[in-house]
C-alpha cells in the first residue's frame, strides 16, 4: 500500500507524465521538500524511472486506487427548488449555458470515468436521452417518492466499489474528479457564517469523527460529491442491507446512515473552495449565481405568475414550498411587495378533479366572504394564485369557537342558493376511484367486500331519502379552514359542486379524531339544535360514505406514488365505525 504522499506524486505522474517537481508540488498541494522525498521513495520502489515516468510496477501500485465508476443520484423531486422543479427535474436545468447533469457527466468522462450510472425517479423519462447522448446507464428508482436517497444506493449497491457518489444538481466550476483516489472522502466547503448544511467534525488526517446535522458557523459543511473506496463500499453495503427494511430508515439520507456509523465507516473530509462547489437550494440562490437563469428558464409557472399579477420574472422572490396539501404542490412567493401562494396540480389529480367546477366555486366563495384570498385560477390547467395569509393556522377541531365558525360558513354556503353546473356525488366518485384502483390491482384486501357492501347499502339509503342538493365544498376539513387574526378562510375548492349538505359534515367529521359522541355534538352545532332521528341517520351515513371515499382516494394516491400517510388508516377506521352506527340508526327509524 502506498503512503499518501507517494500516491499523490505517482498519480500526478500517471496523469501528467514527467514534470518539474515544483509544478507537481503546486498540483498536489504539498511542499517541494515533500514531493522530492516522495519522488525519491517511488524511484527506490521502482514505481518511477529515472526520468520520472510511471513504470509497470508503478501502474500496478496505483491499480487499487483507480476509480471504478460513478453513481449520479437524480431521483428526487427537489421540492425546495420550487417552482422550477415542479416542471422539470432540477438536474436538467440549464445554468450558465449548460445542463447541470450533462456538465457533471462530461467532467466525469474527462477524468477517465466512463462507467456512469444515473439513477432516476421523478420525471424519469426526461433523463432517458442521456443514455444515447453521453453513454451513461439508467436505473429507475421506484421508491423515490416514499424513501430518501438511501433507496438509490440500495438499488445500485452491487455497483459500489471505488465509486464517486454524485448529485445531479451540483455545479463544479472546475473539474473535481480524478482517475485515481487515495481514500473515501466527502467534499466540504467552509462556512464562516451559520449554515443548516450537515457539518463535519474532523480529527487527525481530516478523518471525519462526527457529523453534526444541526449545522453551525465557522465549520465545514457537507456539500457536493463523495467518494467511496472499496473498503468503505463493502461496509456501507452491509450496514444498508441490515437497516434498510426498518421503518425508521426510509426517510434517512445516506449521509444520516454514515453519521450514525461514522466509527465503522472511515472517511476523510476533502476541502474545496466555496467558489468551486455549488449546490442551489432555492431559486434565489441560483439567480444570484446565474443572473440570466430566471429570464432564460422555460417555466410556464413563472409565466403564469407574471401574466396574472402584472410583474416581471425578476420581481418574483422568496419562494418557499408549502407541504401541507395532500393533493397538490404549492409554494409561497413574494412579488411587488406582497406574498402569494401558487397551487400546482398534483400527480393523477386530473383524473379525479373538475377544475372548471373549482373555478366557479372559488368565485362564489369570494363573493360570500368565505375565501377572499382567491385571485385567479385557470379552469383548464388547474393552477391557481391566492393571497398568502400570514401567521395562519389550521382550525382546531377542539376549539368550540372555531368549530362554530366553520359550521356557520358551511351553513352560509349551503343556504346560498348558488347552483353549480357540476355535481359531486361522493359515492359515484368512490366508484370511479375504485375502478382506477382495479387497474392498479389495489382494490382488494381482507375485509374489502363486507365493507363495500355496508357502504353500498348506506349509499342506497341516502340516495332515496329525498334530501335536496346544494353547493358544497366537499373537502371541508381543518387544513382547508385557516385561521389568522380572528378571521377564518375556507380554501381549496377543488372538489366543490352540487351535493348533499351532509357531504361537508361527513368530511369534516371523518377527518377528525372525534369520538362518536363528539361527532354527534358537531351535528347539533350545525343544525343549531338536536337533529331529528332521520337527520341523524342521514348524517351518520354520510360520515361513513365520506370516510370510505377518502380511504379509497388515499389508496389511489398511494398507487400513484404519492402516499398520504396515517390518513389512510384513519379513514378506514371511521368508515367502519360510522358505517355500523349509521346502519343501526337507519334500522331504528
Amino acid at each position: 500500500m502506498l503512503k499518501k504522499n507517494q500516491f499523490l506524486v505517482l498519480a500526478d505522474a500517471m496523469s501528467y507524465g514527467p514534470c518539474a517537481q515544483r509544478d507537481v508540488a503546486g498540483r498536489v498541494g504539498k511542499s517541494l521538500g515533500t514531493v522530492n522525498t516522495a519522488t525519491r521513495q517511488l524511484k527506490e520502489l521502482g514505481a518511477l524511472d529515472d526520468e520520472g515516468s510511471v513504470t509497470e510496477k508503478g501502474a500496478d501500485l496505483l491499480a487499487p486506487y483507480k476509480v471504478d465508476n460513478a453513481i449520479v443520484m437524480a431521483a428526487g423531486l427537489s421540492s425546495r427548488f420550487a417552482p422550477i422543479s415542479y416542471e422539470q427535474p432540477k438536474g436538467l436545468m440549464r445554468v450558465r449555458g449548460e445542463v447541470l447533469i450533462e456538465r457533471q457527466i462530461r467532467q466525469l468522462l474527462e477524468a477517465g470515468i466512463s462507467d456512469i450510472t444515473v439513477v432516476v425517479g421523478y420525471m424519469k423519462e426526461q433523463f432517458f436521452y442521456l443514455e444515447d447522448l453521453l453513454g451513461v446507464k439508467i436505473r429507475v428508482n421506484e421508491e423515490y417518492s416514499v424513501r430518501n436517497n438511501n433507496s438509490t444506493l440500495m438499488l445500485v449497491r452491487e455497483q459500489l466499489g471505488n465509486t464517486y457518489i454524485c448529485s445531479s444538481d451540483d455545479y463544479f466550476t472546475e473539474n473535481v474528479f480524478e482517475p485515481y483516489v487515495y481514500q473515501a472522502y466527502y467534499s466540504g466547503v467552509f462556512y464562516p457564517e451559520n449554515t443548516d448544511e450537515y457539518v463535519m467534525v474532523t480529527g487527525p488526517g481530516k478523518q471525519i469523527v462526527r457529523v453534526d446535522r444541526k449545522g453551525g458557523a465557522g465549520v465545514y459543511g457537507m456539500l457536493g460529491h463523495a467518494y467511496f473506496d472499496r473498503a468503505y463500499s463493502r461496509e456501507f453495503r452491509r450496514i444498508l442491507e441490515e437497516e434498510y427494511d426498518r421503518p425508521e430508515t426510509a426517510p434517512k439520507l445516506w449521509e444520516d446512515i454514515f453519521a450514525e456509523h461514522v466509527d465503522e465507516l472511515p472517511m476523510v473530509m476533502r476541502a474545496y473552495d466555496a467558489q468551486v462547489v455549488h449546490e442551489f437550494d432555492s431559486l434565489d440562490e441560483l439567480a444570484s449565481f446565474d443572473p440570466e437563469f430566471i429570464n432564460n428558464v422555460d417555466s410556464s409557472i413563472l409565466d403564469n405568475i407574471c401574466k396574472t399579477l402584472g410583474v416581471q420574472r425578476s420581481d418574483v422572490s422568496g419562494v418557499e414550498p408549502i407541504n401541507q396539501g395532500l393533493t397538490n404542490l404549492s409554494f409561497k412567493f413574494d412579488a411587488d411587495g406582497s406574498s402569494y401562494v401558487y397551487r400546482h396540480p398534483g400527480a393523477g389529480t386530473d383524473a379525479i378533479i373538475n377544475r372548471e367546477a373549482e373555478t366557479f366555486s372559488q368565485g362564489v366563495a369570494r363573493d360570500l366572504g368565505l375565501d377572499d384570498t382567491f385571485i385567479f385560477e385557470d379552469p383548464a390547467e388547474g393552477w391557481k394564485i391566492s393571497h398568502f395569509v400570514e401567521d395562519a393556522e389550521e382550525m382546531d377541531y377542539h376549539d368550540p369557537a372555531q368549530v362554530a365558525e366553520a359550521l356557520r360558513m358551511a351553513r352560509t354556503l349551503h343556504a346560498s342558493g348558488q347552483a353549480s353546473g357540476w355535481r359531486f356525488d361522493v359515492y359515484e366518485k368512490t366508484k370511479e376511484i375504485l375502478a382506477l384502483l382495479d387497474e392498479r390491482h389495489r382494490a382488494s384486501f381482507h375485509d374489502f367486500k363486507p365493507l363495500l357492501e355496508l357502504i353500498d347499502g348506506l349509499a342506497g339509503y341516502v340516495a332515496g331519502d329525498g334530501t335536496p342538493e346544494c353547493l358544497c365544498h366537499n373537502d371541508f376539513y381543518s387544513p382547508n379552514l385557516l385561521v389568522a387574526k380572528g378571521k377564518m378562510y375556507l380554501i381549496d375548492w377543488e372538489y366543490s359542486g352540487m351535493s348533499d349538505y351532509a357531504s361537508d359534515l361527513g368530511t369534516f367529521i371523518c377527518c377528525s379524531d372525534y369520538t362518536f359522541d363528539e361527532a354527534l355534538g358537531v351535528l347539533a352545532e350545525y343544525f343549531q339544535r338536536e337533529p331529528t332521528p332521520a337527520e341523524r341517520a342521514h348524517c351518520l351515513a354520510f360520515i361513513a360514505l365520506s370516510s370510505y371515499y377518502w380511504f379509497v382516494w388515499a389508496l389511489y394516491k398511494d398507487a400513484c406514488g404519492s402516499p398520504v400517510g396515517e390518513w389512510l388508516y384513519l379513514w378506514y377506521k371511521n368508515a367502519k365505525l360510522f358505517g355500523r352506527e349509521a346502519r343501526k340508526a337507519i334500522d331504528s327509524l
